[in-house]
């Protein structure tokens, strides 16, 4: 397999193990067509050998740092499956490093755009970065396919150069409301989270749906963001509300310590824990150990989705990077899978042609998150997971309970 090309600051990566472990996965593929495309031999729609240049905007640095690694290894997953082409395209990946916030991903990424003159673009961790260059892409007419960032307004008016793979942050809530309602029958939820846009959208999204189905809401409480380390007067109001559930927004270290205080205030007996995927994710729930036991959550993806796509495609992740892949890593191999569907419908492969090609590419049948496709905003129409921490084999994993229609 060729060695993927990887300018602006990529960090070094297991490319031997990532070789290897791409030998256990049978290329997969969007649309239904072949992972990676074509059989040997063939280079695709056009036969051509042009290199396309994707930038590759992750954080690399900072308090997402992780994320951004996570997302690295997916895209880059999904190229070495690939032998580095799609579509029978070469594949240059330049990078940038986003950081925390637009402070330093604007300039990251018009570095992208302006001097790199990459042909598209996908990442992007923080939903105030996707926001602030949002008009960037558009005018530069460059396709972004953002592969985290789950504000609402990113794509509240569709434009043809901005797509999504994995969620907004109003459905990813809201898909786990229903549930909590019948689960709570008679009783009441408290609604907590950190202040800030993400933590309004989630909440909203989730008691829009909540009480639409029936659900009670016994109070609500918005917690400093980034710099509330003591929960134990938000806890207090939560027992005195008389709330017999708690749904919850937080993500990173907030998550890790809400979660852990939960436990030890003891609020854990007393009131379930609901939450989005994210207050369990990745590195977040080795780092609460047992007090994230019975936390139940919805998400768009988990490693222990029984189907054959996901199965394969987690062990190739296994073998390549030794972690199991998160939902970062999921949307940026599906980020990468989008780009390959669009070169493969695309009449021509700068910027204007890509965006145009992402129109037509249809169904993304072998996911490992499940079947899913591009609504009119661009945004993924996908299924919804309800996942319940629990122990497997001596470690902690979110296990899928059953699927939450979107």
């Amino acid at each position: 397999m060729s060695e993927i090309f990887f300018r602006g600051g990529r960090t070094a990566r297991r490319t031997t193990a990532v070789m290897a472990g791409s030998l256990t996965l049978m290329m997969l593929t969007a649309c239904g067509g072949g992972s990676l495309g074509n059989a040997e031999g063939d280079d695709g729609a056009t036969g051509s050998t042009d290199t396309v240049t994707v930038g590759l905007a992750v954080p690399q640095s900072g308090v997402y740092a992780g994320l951004g690694e996570d997302m690295t290894q997916g895209f880059e997953l999904y190229l070495e499956q690939a032998d580095n082409k799609l579509s029978g395209y070469d594949i240059e990946v330049v990078s940038a490093d986003t950081g925390e916030g637009p402070q330093t991903a604007i300039p990251a990424v018009s570095r992208l755009i302006q001097q790199e003159q990459a042909d598209v673009v996908t990442g992007i961790v923080s939903s105030a970065t996707a926001l602030g260059l949002r008009d960037t892409f558009v005018q530069a007419e460059i396709p972004l396919i953002i592969a985290n960032a789950g504000a609402d307004d990113i794509t509240a008016e569709p434009s043809p150069y901005i797509w999504r793979t994995s969620y907004t942050n109003s459905e990813v809530s809201g898909a786990i409301g229903k549930h909590v309602a019948e689960e709570v029958g008679d009783g009441s939820v408290y609604l907590i989270a950190a202040d800030y846009a993400a933590g309004q959208e989630h909440v909203n999204g989730f008691k829009e749906q909540f009480e639409a189905a029936g659900g009670k809401v016994a109070g609500e409480t918005f917690t400093p963001f980034g710099s509330t380390s003591d929960w134990q007067p938000y806890l207090s109001k939560i027992r005195s509300s008389g709330a017999s559930a708690v749904f919850a927004f937080y993500a990173g270290s907030e998550a890790a310590n809400f979660v852990q205080q939960y436990s030890t205030f003891g609020l854990a007996e007393e009131a379930q824990l609901y939450g989005n995927g994210f207050i369990v994710e990745g590195d977040v729930l080795q780092a609460q150990g047992e007090a994230a036991l019975g936390i139940q959550t919805s998400l768009n993806y988990s490693p222990t989705i029984d189907s054959e796509v996901n199965n394969k495609f987690v062990e190739a992740y296994v073998a390549a990077y030794d972690e199991v892949p998160t939902v970062y890593a999921m949307q940026s191999y599906d980020a990468a899978a989008a780009i390959e569907a669009a070169l493969e419908a695309a009449d021509s492969v700068d910027g204007p042609g890509i965006a145009a090609a992402l129109s037509e590419v249809g169904e993304f049948e072998n996911s490992p998150r499940g079947s899913w496709s591009f609504n009119e905003n661009h945004d993924p129409d996908q299924n919804y997971y309800l996942r319940e921490v629990q122990e497997v084999d001596g470690k902690l994993s979110n296990v899928v309970l059953r699927e939450i229609q979107d």
